[in-house]
Order: C-alpha cells, then structure tokens, then sequence
C-alpha cells in the first residue's frame, strides 16, 4: 500500500501521478465505448414508421394524357416555289445574225430561226422577267402607232460576272408607261448597245450593235400599254468594226466591261459586268 501512495522509482513522484491519471482515462473511455456498443437501446435506432427488414417500393409515375395530334412532317416558314427564267419566256425571236451584227427583221412572232456565225443573236421576251406580257415581233407597216420617247422607258441589264464558259447575255428592256398599245424600234441601229473596256480609255469601243447588222437593223415589237418587253441579246464575245470591217482576231479579254445603251429621245443607260479569269 506504501507503494501505491509514495511511488518507487528513479524519477520524480509526480510524473508516476501523471503517469497513473492518464492511464486511468483511458480505461474509463474504453469501458464507456465498449458500453455504447453492446449494450441494448444504445445502439442507432431505426425510424419510428419504419419496418425491421423491410423497404418502401418505390413508387410508378404515370406519364400524362399523350398528343394524339399529327406528327408535323415539313418544315417551317418554307415552301418551293419555282422562279421563271430571263431567256425561256419569250414569245418572239429575232433574225439571226451576221458577222458581226445583230438581229435582222423577223417575219413572225412565233418564229426562232438558229443564229448564223455572227457576234449576237436576240431573243424578244417579257412577262415574269420584267412583270410584263409577251412581246409580240411585228412588221414595220404594222397599223399600231409608234411609241413616242416619253411614252416608253428604256433600261438594260446584264449579270455581274460571267465565267470563263459562259455566253454574256445583254437585256434591253421597253417598258410603256402610257395608256395605249403602240409598237417600238428596239432593232440594233435604233437601239444602240456598245460594250466598251472599263480598263481602258473612253472611246476604247470592243462591240456595238450598229456596226455590221443583218438586213435593215430594225426589229419592231409591240408594247402593250403599261406593259415591259425584253428582248435578250446574246454576246459571244467577239469583236466587231464599223462598216462590216474584218475584226481583229480573238475575243475580249478577262476583265471589267461597260454595256451601254442608247436609242433616240432616251437617256444613256448603263451597266457594268466582269468576263471572269479561269
């Protein structure tokens, strides 16, 4: 017993004290542990609605009430629509060339002889290119009047760019504003067209209209009051002189153009296009 109150050893008494409280400590926890464990009613307890060895199925979502409506097969805000052509609606064509000029007189309406080896060939159109109806060809002792220059507006027009392969087609387009029918000289001397090099000087003339046409160079064509007729002229891209002159060899280069056109009483009308490079 003197033992235990006055501890025996080398070091001082106080650290055998220290020594004995921390090894009492550790017994009193291990005892309140091994307690919580295996003693009834202190273990984790289960929820008071649920059942030993027991669980909850799962509960099924019954999908609502599903659309007996048509399924949606096309696509919104479109729908094919086809557009008309320049070229294709024509009701009248010209004559055919010669070596270097334009169309000549045409006989009938509904006649479309093939192009000789000239430089152009035209075709007369109107309705859905220029909102227009048919252009009807008619000879000129034809009982319609002639329209006057304030009666019909002149304009053309032609594509921006033309590839290597492809055929410049040039669009004179007569539209008459007045309130009766009448028949208009769009023939290649009274409606003149001339393409020029926009890269070079002014006067720097590659083809015109009036410089070697077929027969007279009239082509006569009625005009409906308040309608438009096109006719369509197709350049092949070669050269052409004054007075029927031989040409000089080759074709326009690539590069940029200036089609003009001009008829009595009527402002010049402009437009540019580019012959594209391979």
């Amino acid at each position: 017993m003197g033992s235990l109150r006055k501890p025996v050893g080398p070091l001082p008494s106080s650290i055998y004290w220290r020594r004995r409280v921390v090894a009492a400590i550790l017994v009193a926890l291990l005892a309140v542990l091994l307690a919580w464990v295996f003693l009834p009613g202190t273990g984790k307890k289960s929820p008071p609605d649920a059942k030993p060895g027991t669980s909850e199925p799962a509960r099924s979502i019954t999908p609502g009430p599903s659309d007996s409506g048509p399924a949606i097969s096309q696509q919104p805000g479109g729908r094919h629509e086809s557009g008309g052509g320049d070229d294709s609606t024509g009701a009248a064509s010209g004559g055919s060339d010669g070596s270097n000029g334009d169309a000549g007189d045409g006989a009938d309406a509904t006649t479309s002889p093939s192009p000789g080896a000239g430089a152009s060939s035209d075709t007369a159109a109107g309705g859905a290119a220029a909102g227009g109806t048919a252009g009807v060809q008619v000879p000129a002792s034809s009982a319609l009047p002639d329209c006057r220059p304030a009666a019909v507006q002149l304009s053309v027009r032609t594509k921006v760019t033309y590839g290597p392969e492809e055929t410049p087609k040039f669009e004179l387009i007569a539209k008459n504003t007045s309130t009766g029918d009448c028949k208009a000289d769009l023939g290649p001397k009274a409606a003149v067209l001339t393409v020029t090099d926009a890269s070079g000087d002014d006067d720097d003339q590659v083809w015109s209209s009036k410089d070697c046409p077929t027969a007279s160079g009239s082509l006569w064509f009625k005009v409906p009051a308040g309608q438009t007729v096109i006719r369509t002229i197709d350049w092949n891209r070669t050269r052409s002189t004054p007075g029927c002159a031989t040409p000089p060899t080759g074709k326009a280069a690539p590069g940029t153009y200036l089609l003009e056109a001009k008829a009595p009483g009527e402002p010049l009308q402009r437009a540019s296009f580019v012959l594209a490079k391979d």
